[in-house]
């Protein structure tokens, strides 16, 4: 089993910036792929990012350019770094664990709000 714990979230005015953190715990591998999706409501649930244990990241066009995502110290961490946010990108984030490498996660953090707002 892998626990994930996201933080970071929060309000933040159009155009700021917010960096969420996500900390894997259990069994997690070093060759794990680690990323993150969000859901709005009413929407399905969207990539937006993922990171190999080489380092080899992969983005969603709606968030290229503005979203950054990178390994932390450890292999179990990963860090989303938001700028030039906009109200369409409030949402719930969730980070993912992909252990079998097949593109698809296999565990999910409880998620973490993110608000977009004057």
């Amino acid at each position: 089993q892998v626990q994930l714990v996201e933080s970071g979230g929060g309000l933040v005015q159009p155009g700021g910036s917010l960096r969420l953190s996500c900390a894997a715990s259990g069994s997690i591998f070093s060759f794990d792929t680690m990323g993150w999706y969000r859901q709005a409501p009413g929407k399905q649930r969207e990539f937006l990012a993922s990171i190999t244990s080489g380092g080899r990241t992969k983005y969603a066009d709606s968030v290229k350019g503005r979203f950054t995502i990178s390994s932390v110290n450890a292999k179990n961490r990963v860090a989303l770094q938001m700028n030039s946010l906009k109200p369409e990108d409030t949402a719930v984030y969730y980070c993912y664990v992909d252990s079998f490498l097949d593109g698809t996660p296999d565990y999910w953090g409880q998620g973490t709000q993110v608000t977009v707002s004057s």
